[in-house]
């Protein structure tokens, strides 16, 4: 099993990532055990950190955000410091929803979500532009969503 996780905890993480609205007596049902038992083992995923919140499913489209961007970002300088700065300074951009520090040829990769493309050049020229230690972005657009999971793959859980 994962990281003292049994068969019954890996049930449940998989049905809350299905609907994180299920009442305990529901995945109680479906586990085919009583509620208490449900309810502390969900307690203790989330004490040890495996569950970590829970959240709607927004479709960004519905409340205009129609425009998805991908940044790839170097920085001029690699000190700890100049990345402390940098994972600060990009924590306080709401238009970013993921930032991901990256091997390779790019230092950070960001998901930007804005409502067109007006926005994302404000975006560029008066916010990211402006973070200390940037080098060089390069953006790419989003034509076609296929898929945008959120739960954990299947041969896991």
């Amino acid at each position: 099993m994962l990281k003292n996780l049994d068969e019954t905890d890996l049930k449940i993480i998989k049905l809350l990532q299905k609907n994180a609205k299920s009442t305990i007596k529901e995945l109680a049902d479906q586990l085919n055990l009583s509620n208490t038992p449900v309810f502390d083992r969900i307690k203790r995923l989330e004490k040890k950190g495996v569950i970590t919140g829970y959240m709607a499913k927004i479709n960004r489209d519905a409340i205009g955000l129609n425009l998805m961007a991908f940044c790839t970002l170097t920085l001029k300088g690699h000190r700890a410091e100049y990345l402390e700065d940098f994972q600060r300074e990009v924590n306080e951009l709401t238009e970013v929803v993921e930032c991901y520090h990256l091997t390779g040829t790019f230092d950070y990769l960001l998901k930007v979500l804005v409502r067109d493309m007006a926005d994302y050049q404000e975006f560029i020229t008066k916010k990211l532009t402006k973070l200390s230690n940037i080098d060089k972005v390069q953006s790419s657009f989003v034509l076609t969503e296929l898929k945008n999971e959120t739960t954990l793959p299947q041969n896991i859980v």
